[in-house]
């Protein structure tokens, strides 16, 4: 706080001060013998103007420390730091204050800590326990496929994946937080990506007939494997889901300058101009996954784009409603040092 803000604050010390002026002038007017004029007035009122004057900045040099500690610096961490050096009792009163809103603060966010962390696990052991009844149901759906027709055991198979992805996108929401301990960066095929996820949708491309193909050479990567395998998978469900019946899904490998492209390019409906800005949004299913035919989370575009940006890789999308959507995934050409070439 400076000195004129510190000025600002005193009001009632000078309605105060005035008002001790008046009542000194008017007892000497009232005493006998004593003669009141305007000079010896003037002199009165500059001597307490001179004393109040230094009481003030007295006042205000002995504040100042205090204030400089109460004073927010960015890139302070205000609720870690505890106050102490408080001197008067004033001071004291609201450095205990201070100081018992950072403990319960601290209390609060130690018990979020903890809850979030028991959360988490049991998440942890939720999915991999729904996932042994899953595993259990696809094995007995796979022993009485001669028993049924094929179109039920195609929809069965497509109903029982889909539960998979949903479970398994569970599992990545709770890891988000522990991302930097569970990822491995290494030299890594982008076809070997591909190839497990195209056959992981194939009941998909059978079901709606919809044709798919891979452009480009093979291109070597620095990144997980795992999780831009769960990120495309991601983004060809997505492509697939609102691609019409007939329709056609191309993945394209480009080299570039500076880096590697995936491009995954389908016929499908598009997005609204008015969606593009929001489609990674947390949560947004836009007009499309509205469709109660969809069934859009709102999660799984997001999750994309929140884990190709933690692994240094750019997710990026453009479309025209009606002609189709082209989502990118950009990797730059890095060292095994991190740095950009």
């Amino acid at each position: 706080m400076n000195f004129w803000k510190y000025l600002k604050d005193q009001w009632w010390v000078f309605v105060g001060w005035f008002l001790f002026v008046l009542l000194t002038a008017f007892v000497i007017w009232l005493s006998p013998g004593v003669s009141l004029s305007w000079g010896t007035l003037g002199y009165l009122v500059l001597m307490q103007t001179v004393v109040l004057g230094v009481i003030l900045v007295i006042h205000y040099m002995s504040k100042r420390r205090w204030w400089r500690e109460l004073t927010f610096k960015e890139g302070d961490s205000v609720l870690q730091n505890y106050l102490s050096s408080a001197r008067s009792e004033e001071e004291h009163l609201e450095q205990e204050f201070i100081n018992q809103v950072i403990r319960e603060h601290q209390e609060t966010m130690e018990q979020v800590v903890t809850n979030q962390e028991e959360q988490k696990d049991y998440i942890d052991s939720w999915v991999h326990e729904i996932k042994v009844p899953l595993a259990a149901t696809q094995l007995l759906l796979r022993s009485i496929e001669f028993d049924i027709a094929d179109a039920k055991y195609l929809s069965l198979e497509n109903e029982l994946n889909r539960m998979d992805e949903y479970v398994d996108q569970v599992l990545y929401v709770a890891r988000l937080d522990s991302f930097s301990k569970d990822y491995l960066i290494q030299e890594t095929s982008l076809k070997k990506i591909i190839q497990p996820v195209l056959r992981s949708q194939a009941n998909y491309f059978i079901q709606k007939n919809i044709r798919y193909a891979i452009e480009g050479d093979d291109q070597q990567v620095l990144t997980d494997g795992k999780w831009i395998g769960f990120i495309l998978r991601q983004l060809l469900s997505n492509a697939i889901k609102y691609t019409s019946e007939n329709g056609t899904i191309k993945i394209r490998l480009v080299k570039k300058r500076k880096g590697v492209q995936l491009e995954l390019q389908d016929s499908g409906i598009g997005i609204p101009k008015e969606d593009m800005r929001r489609i990674f949004d947390k949560g947004f299913t836009g007009k499309n996954g509205r469709n109660d035919q969809k069934h859009s989370t709102g999660l799984g575009l997001y999750l994309a784009k929140n884990l190709a940006s933690r692994l240094g890789v750019k997710l990026y999308a453009k479309s025209v409603a009606g002609q189709g959507t082209k989502m990118t995934l950009y990797f730059p050409m890095l060292s095994y040092y991190e740095e950009e070439r």
